[in-house]
């Protein structure tokens, strides 16, 4: 793939994702070839942190350090990855800006996971957000914010195999363990949780046999995976965060909520996007018709993670969440 697909590819992710359009473009159309993708972004990511350190105030400096979490996200993306470095910076500026902007906010870490508790100490629910397979909670800082402002508390994580932990620890299928540790690290009695991509099969793995989950949404979540028909790419990546091909296969063979779904007893919001079509992957209907309680969004001309389509879907699914977790209107 030249490195104008790719970037093509990556557009409305890295849009979705909160980085200035105008700026991918400019960074994106003077890359030479795909190898060089990782040093650019990086290099982005860096002089957002130099503006931070000569912001005039304690809160530019904190949304110039959000963006450059966002572009050391980017940055691992990269399909020739040549360390974690990436995922480190973008951890280390994402605390350093909920530090400088919130300093209520909580790191809260565990076996297999960390994250960022943020929101009210006595708000009326708590919400996780699960990433995916190769993003992270640097990506979803707009849901998080979409979900701050409805008065939840927001506990944004890496998982196994996941953002700052993917060097380190490897992606497991049996995420209802994890979220069961992250609740009991959380305090709380119940949550709502919202995986994306991957993340979706994670949150709907954990609504069915996680009984402290009370609401959950999934977005561009697979319903099944089927290893010889997903692309190379995407095989690639799985294998780099499962520990080699064979882990990988492995991986995807459990990969199926056939026989989890009807197991989902709070009510599920599943969101599509129309063009996400990826050979190998069963998006979400079969999971919301086979939920007790799901409801299907459908947006047709969304993409994987409908970063072109957000005022479809991301004001719907919060407060869904809302109106689910609190019995309150959003």
């Amino acid at each position: 793939m030249s490195v104008t697909e790719f970037a093509a590819a990556q557009w409305t992710r890295a849009t979705g994702a909160g980085v200035d359009p105008h700026e991918y473009r400019r960074v994106t159309e003077a890359l030479a070839s795909v190898a060089d993708w990782e040093a650019s972004f990086l290099r982005t990511g860096h002089a957002h942190l130099e503006r931070a350190e000569k912001a005039g105030s304690s809160v530019s400096a904190g949304e110039h350090l959000l963006m450059a979490a966002r572009w050391f996200h980017l940055a691992t993306l990269t399909p020739c990855p040549q360390s974690s470095r990436a995922a480190i910076e973008a951890d280390h500026a994402l605390s350093r800006a909920l530090t400088a902007l919130e300093p209520g906010a909580r790191r809260v870490s565990g076996e297999g996971f960390t994250g960022w508790l943020r929101g009210p100490a006595d708000a009326p629910g708590t919400v996780v957000v699960v990433p995916g397979l190769d993003s992270a909670k640097e990506e979803f800082l707009d849901l998080a914010s979409a979900l701050l402002a409805r008065g939840l508390a927001v506990f944004a994580m890496d998982g196994p195999g996941q953002g700052v932990l993917a060097a380190t620890t490897a992606l497991q299928p049996d995420y209802e363990q994890v979220v069961g540790r992250v609740v009991d690290a959380l305090g709380v009695a119940r949550i709502g949780l919202v995986g994306l991509s991957l993340g979706g099969y994670f949150a709907a793995r954990a609504a069915a046999l996680e009984p402290r989950v009370a609401a959950a949404a999934t977005v561009s979540g697979p319903f099944r995976l089927g290893w010889e028909e997903v692309p190379p790419p995407v095989r690639d990546i799985m294998a780099r965060r499962t520990g080699g091909p064979d882990a990988a296969r492995a991986f995807a063979r459990q990969v199926d909520l056939s026989a989890l779904a009807p197991r989902i007893a709070a009510p599920l919001l599943v969101v599509d996007g129309g063009q996400d079509v990826i050979p190998g992957v069963t998006n979400g209907e079969p999971l919301a018709r086979l939920a007790p309680h799901g409801t299907y969004l459908s947006v047709p001309h969304g993409d994987h993670l409908l970063g072109n389509a957000r005022a479809d879907w991301l004001p719907h699914l919060t407060d869904h969440i809302t109106r689910t977790l609190t019995g309150a209107s959003a």
